[in-house]
């Protein structure tokens, strides 16, 4: 009788922890790249962003911003993004030249607003010496090694970029 205790206690332990372990949120779940974002959150995700930094590049005439999303976790109603973002601002006289910018990792922080997404939290690696730890604490270690791959290696943004303004080097 007692070893049957004993083991109803250790089962029911076990279940407890479980439960205990599944609400923590150590039971994240990740959906890796950009096939479930939609052209709406993107367009938040970038009109925020130009939006962010309006004031820091000024004398430009037309600010762009394009991302790789490399994937994304929801918890309690809110979708964090794990990205790379490309930022620049031109002018029509310097045509596709950039005149101010920048090209980094963020996370951002979307949550579902009605019929929109709201952006509740903008965060970028902090500069320096604490640019290694700070990207260790924003991102999952399974896109952190994306994040060092695509250091100085963001050719399909720029890509992306140029057309961007080539299109609206057109209007």
């Amino acid at each position: 009788m007692i070893i049957s205790i004993n083991k109803l206690m250790i089962v029911s332990l076990l279940l407890f922890t479980a439960v205990l372990t599944g609400c923590n949120g150590s039971g994240i779940n990740f959906k890796d790249g950009d096939k479930h974002i939609s052209k709406e959150m993107n367009e938040v995700i970038s009109n925020y962003i130009i939006q962010h930094y309006e004031s820091s590049y000024y004398d430009t005439e037309k600010q762009i911003e394009v991302h790789k999303i490399y994937g994304t976790s929801e918890s309690n109603g809110v979708l964090s993004v794990y990205m790379w973002s490309y930022f620049c601002g031109f002018n029509k006289t310097t045509g596709a030249e950039p005149q101010a910018g920048h090209s980094l990792p963020a996370v951002i922080r979307l949550k579902k607003d009605g019929d929109s997404y709201t952006v509740i939290q903008y965060k970028e690696p902090e500069d320096g010496s604490l640019y290694p730890s700070s990207l260790k604490k924003m991102f999952p270690k399974r896109y952190l090694k994306l994040v060092h791959r695509d250091t100085g290696n963001i050719g399909d943004l720029e890509k992306e970029m140029d057309r961007k303004v080539e299109s609206w080097m057109k209007e």
